[in-house]
């Protein structure tokens, strides 16, 4: 059977940044009350008029690039995201278009923020069953058009970005497990409660508004990203030492912290982004990854556990030999 392997990494973040400071300035906040509990200083929001398709096909190109495929090679485009630019058809078909690929299965999942995780679950099966050689896996959205910005509990977390990976067959594992999960009974916790089936209101952005209870979701966060960490560890055999870097879900720095302890490692060993990008969804797990690849942290031959918790709620984890 085989396996796949990430080839290579992508990302996109918009030029335009928001500080705590810009946020003092509209918001009853103050940049320490926002870094103290959340790790977060600036974050970047779309310009008007940018959609996760935009964001996202700069960086599936810069993916392909750096895995040295072509539009032709690509047999699979899966797309983790929430704010797709359209109820159908999918971000992924619009990209599959833009990118110039061919006839290929294309599909959105939404998983929150989780989302990535679960493309990349569904990705790396297609390649184990022998159905795709290439992929294209991409998680990007941007939560700030869902964002009340009258709403400080809200409002100073999330930013806007793409990721991407290329993942290929490959007769040595890449990518060792994926685990998904779900837990629709928290879905009272974090979530926009309006839709097609339910009707959009008169409010601005069509009452698309994030809401969430921070103080339950960051318990349950907690708590489900230690037993998938044990899950994923336990499957493959390995132990906690054997880890070379976590990269998490870019939400917050004290559930990111709260998982390296569980996990015995020291800060250095935790990539962290969610100080500059706040959290960007989908994406903060591939932005993050790309960003310690470019940057050389993370090399050939690190086994690295990925790991995001979102609305749904969602989690996911996945064990890579990268």
């Amino acid at each position: 059977m085989k396996k796949s392997r990430i080839a290579g990494t992508g990302s996109y973040l918009p030029e335009n940044i928001v500080t705590n400071a810009d946020l003092e300035k509209i918001l009853d906040t103050s940049d320490q009350w926002i870094r103290e509990r959340t790790g977060i200083t600036e974050r970047r929001v779309a310009k008007e008029g940018e959609t996760s398709a935009d964001m996202a096909e700069v960086a599936a190109q810069r993916a392909m690039k750096s895995a040295g495929v072509n539009p032709e090679d690509v047999g699979l485009i899966v797309v983790g995201t929430t704010t797709p630019d359209l109820v159908f058809p999918s971000t992924a078909c619009l990209l599959q278009a833009r990118l110039g690929l061919p006839d290929c299965g294309a599909m959105d999942v939404n998983a929150a923020c989780s989302g990535f995780m679960y493309a990349l679950s569904v990705a790396d099966k297609y390649i184990r069953c022998g159905d795709v050689q290439t992929a294209l896996v991409i998680g990007v959205d941007k939560l700030t058009a869902m964002v009340d910005w009258n709403d400080r509990g809200t409002a100073v977390l999330f930013g806007d970005g793409a990721g991407a990976v290329v993942l290929q067959a490959s007769d040595e594992a890449g990518i060792l497990s994926t685990h998904i999960h779900a837990a629709g009974r928290h879905s009272d916790l974090l979530g926009v409660d309006v839709g097609v089936g339910t009707g959009f209101k008169e409010e601005p952005r069509g009452g698309v508004l994030i809401k969430m209870k921070g103080n339950e979701v960051f318990k349950v966060a907690v708590r489900t990203l230690g037993r998938i960490v044990d899950e994923t560890l336990e499957h493959n055999n390995m132990e906690k030492t054997d880890l070379d870097w976590l990269i998490p879900h870019q939400a917050n720095y004290r559930i990111i912290s709260a998982t390296a302890k569980k996990l015995g490692m020291t800060m250095d060993q935790v990539i962290v982004t969610v100080d500059k990008h706040g959290n960007t969804s989908a994406a903060s797990v591939p932005l993050a990854l790309d960003e310690a690849v470019r940057s050389g942290k993370v090399k050939r031959g690190n086994i690295l556990l990925l790991e995001a918790f979102g609305g749904g709620f969602t989690w996911a984890s996945a064990l890579i030999k990268y």
